[in-house]
């Protein structure tokens, strides 16, 4: 099982999107968020605010996982990650590396939320040879419009 830690940082680098996961009242959560990885290689994610996991997240130890999955890539990999979440206000420049923001979330103005991560158990999965089918955008993905002119 390899366990570089530099290599999975690096390729966590490589994507924007992951999923952070906790538990909230004893339950678990699992949420999508934008992520950067730092020049000293923490992790800074983004959340909506109105969904309020932040709050459940700052102060406690969370996983972080990205992976390249419906990337089309001839080898899949998958990066997991734990460590403390703090709630941060970042820097003028850090916040403007996440742009453009999401406009909405569920339907309501996206309201930003950073938080910083440092990860301190690092695990790289990796699958060679098994080529992930490219990803459908949603818009392919969802049934054609009924013949009655709905859409």
């Amino acid at each position: 099982m390899p366990t570089d830690h530099h290599r999975a940082v690096e390729l966590l680098g490589r994507i924007p999107y992951g999923r952070v996961s906790a538990s909230r009242r004893a339950l678990p959560f699992t949420a999508v968020t934008r992520h950067l990885v730092l020049a000293d290689g923490r992790l800074m994610i983004l959340l909506h605010r109105g969904y309020d996991y932040h709050r459940a997240l700052d102060g406690s130890v969370v996983a972080y996982e990205a992976d390249n999955v419906g990337s089309g890539a001839d080898h899949t990999w998958s990066v997991q990650c734990t460590g403390t979440a703090r709630v941060i206000a970042p820097t003028p420049a850090e916040r403007a590396r996440f742009d453009p923001a999401p406009r909405l979330a569920d339907g309501v103005p996206f309201e930003p939320v950073f938080l910083r991560m440092e990860p301190e158990f690092v695990t790289l999965h990796l699958l060679t040879g098994c080529r992930s089918p490219a990803v459908r955008t949603l818009r392919e993905a969802l049934p054609r419009a009924h013949s009655d002119g709905c859409k």
